[in-house]
Formats: structure tokens, sequence, C-alpha cells
């Protein structure tokens, strides 16, 4: 039983629910490994006593997990973990949404939300190899997988090479076809850094999650073929519906 991957400090202080507090650690500790290899949680009891509760917070806490859809309870057995049935989202040396849920015979979308002008904060600016406050188009995207959300980005541009790209992709609905129309036919992917935290609050709103969800976090550059940099983005992905793939061999579209 790996129930030594359940971080069982909890703050009686805190202000939030001792029951949403460990309803989050146990979250957190299936992504962790939580279960044995049936998928099984350590009994209530167990449970705790390891978070120095009685069983009827514990209790409160598996049953909105059962409610959110995380775990399952079956009679006389136990609780278990349910399997999300995740879409895999290939990285790959050029990585396009649309075609990476394709191939899955899922219809994936992307929702331009906003596409504004902005000066380049310092991330921005290093990651694009322009100067501090340098203007810049800003894009929030979310990216749907048969009607569902799985993902929001937010994507830098240089609006001083591509000064048409914010029209060219609120009218065109695509990055690709946004780069071509100014004039770049082709980029690639570059770097990308995956970390892992918590849903904020606008993940839990907008990608319709639960709190304590984990969130799979993506910093990416795309260069154009002769290595400049053309696109960062930071992109926050469900980590319930998602698997990130790395593959560097593989290609896509947009």
């Amino acid at each position: 039983m790996a129930s030594e991957t359940l971080k069982s400090e909890i703050e009686r202080r805190s202000g939030v629910a001792l029951w949403r507090q460990i309803a989050d650690a146990i979250r957190a500790g299936i992504s962790s490994g939580l279960g044995d290899d049936s998928g099984k949680l350590p009994p209530e009891m167990e449970l705790a006593k390891q978070f120095g509760v009685n069983r009827h917070t514990v209790r409160s806490a598996i049953s909105a997990l059962v409610n959110d859809g995380i775990l399952r309870a079956e009679q006389g057995r136990g609780t278990f973990i349910i399997e999300p049935n995740r879409l895999t989202y290939p990285i790959s040396k050029r990585t396009r949404f649309s075609a990476g849920m394709a191939a899955q015979g899922t219809t994936g979308s992307t929702v331009l939300v906003s596409c504004d002008r902005v000066a380049a904060k310092h991330d921005v600016a290093e990651a694009l190899g322009l100067p501090l406050d340098a203007p810049v188009f800003s894009a929030r995207t979310v990216g749907m997988g048969d009607d569902i959300p799985v993902s929001r980005s937010t994507s830098w541009y240089d609006a001083a090479r591509f000064p048409d790209f914010a029209k060219q992709y609120q009218s065109l609905g695509s990055v690709t076809k946004a780069f071509a129309a100014c004039g770049l036919s082709d980029y690639v992917r570059h770097s990308t850094i995956i970390e892992a935290y918590h849903a904020t609050v606008d993940d839990v709103r907008i990608m319709r999650l639960t709190p304590g969800a984990i969130v799979l976090v993506t910093h990416a550059i795309n260069h154009d073929l002769e290595g400049r940099p053309i696109e960062y983005s930071k992109t926050r992905f469900s980590a319930d519906r998602i698997n990130l793939e790395i593959d560097m061999n593989e290609e896509g579209q947009r």
C-alpha cells in the first residue's frame, strides 16, 4: 500500500474545512502513486489515524471525491481509484493541437478568448529575444477536446515582426494559418519545460475542474526554420484529462 505518498499534514486553523484538505491530499496522493496495484485506497481507519481525525471526516472527503468521479466505493471491498480516460497530447517537433487530437479520433479546437497588444515583461522578452517592454501580441486561448476544456494558454508573438498577426489570428482562428498569412510558412518546437501545480481559481472556472485538481504546465518556445524565436506560450493542462507525450520525431498541425 503506497500510503507513504500521502501528505497527511492538515492545517486546523486555515479556514479550509478538514474534509476538503484531506480530499485535496488524497487527490494529490493519487497522482503520486497512492493505492495498491488494484487502485484500492488504505482503509478509512488507517487514513483517519494518519490525518489525526475521525472516520466521519475521512468519509466526507472520500464522498466528495466519489461525487467528483475520482474514486468509487464498493460495498464490502473498499474504495478504489477510477482510472481517467485521458487524451494524449503529443509534444513534437511540430506540435499542433488540432492534429494531435484528431489522431486519437477526438475533435480538437482552440477557442481564442482575446488577443491584445501589450509590453513584453521580462520572461516574455527573454524567451522571444526582445528588449524589455517591446510590443508583443498576447493571445489567451482555451483548448477543447470533444467540447470539453482540456487546457488554457497564454501565448506571445513579436508585434514588430508580425504586425498583422492579431488580425489574422482573429480572422483565421489558427496560429499556423495566421503565421502563413504573415509570411511564415513553417516553424518548429525549440524547447518545452513541464511543471505540475494545483489548479488555480481560474483553472477551476475555465476548465471546469474541482478544487485541488492537478494541472500540468508547459513553458514552450517555437522557432522559425532559421532559429529565431517566434512564439512563447504557457499552457495549463488538466492532468485528469491529458497525458503529455514527448516525441521530437513526430509532426502535426495546429
